[in-house]
């Protein structure tokens, strides 16, 4: 999976209708430039195809009164939203999804009730456990990795990886039971999004083409 159609589709889902450079600068935002591939341009070019493929919908607007080009604004369509969750739901319950689709389905996570999100977690959690009864069939760690020479170790980052994974995971489900976070209807959710005019003090500076689209 690519973080950056979630990480899209969810960005224009919580403001209803946005630009490109709104989708950007709320991503810059999260820091997503620093832990997943959300560049200005894949950004922008994941805009266009979400478009394409009908899970989004772009709306030409005028040009502001001050001059320069009209923009796209963008809102997500049912078959968008349907896309969202499902990708959402795949990030959380698959273990051994890369980092940035981790983050992301993490940073959207209270979309979802809070049942629903303990329940796809301790899915996770399964996973996790079948993974690594897997792996240690032919390998056992407390043995050390010597029995292996040095490509045991191959092995011990493994089962140390999915070790803190579990560990993680856990923690989440402890917090959430535990009345953590807001979750789908249960009141007004924290709000991830800049507000109109408000300074992005992690905003990269740097230019695009498509910041004015």
């Amino acid at each position: 999976m690519s973080a950056i159609r979630l990480l899209v589709l969810g960005a224009v889902r919580q403001h209803g209708r946005a630009h490109g450079y709104q989708v950007r600068n709320d991503l810059e935002y999260w820091g997503a430039h620093e832990w997943s591939n959300a560049k200005p341009g894949s950004i922008y070019h994941a805009l266009k195809q979400l478009a394409k493929q009908g899970l989004l919908h772009a709306h030409e607007i005028a040009p502001s009164t001050a001059g320069g080009p009209p923009r796209t604004e963008y809102e997500i369509t049912d078959r968008g939203t349907e896309e969202f969750f499902r990708l959402l739901r795949e990030a959380l319950t698959s273990y051994d999804q890369q980092m940035d689709v981790k983050s992301a389905a993490i940073g959207f996570i209270v979309e979802l009730p809070r049942a629903e999100a303990v329940a796809l977690l301790t899915e996770r959690t399964r996973g996790i456990a079948a993974w690594r009864a897997s792996v240690t069939e032919h390998y056992i760690p407390e043995d050390g990795p010597e029995q292996l020479g040095h490509i045991g170790e191959i092995m011990n980052l493994w089962i140390h990886t999915a070790d803190a994974e579990a560990a993680w995971t856990q923690g989440l489900i402890d917090r959430i039971e535990g009345g953590a976070y807001t979750f789908v209807g249960e009141g007004a959710p924290f709000v991830g999004v800049l507000r109109d005019g408000e300074e992005n003090p992690y905003a990269t500076g740097e230019r695009h083409p498509g910041d004015t689209r």
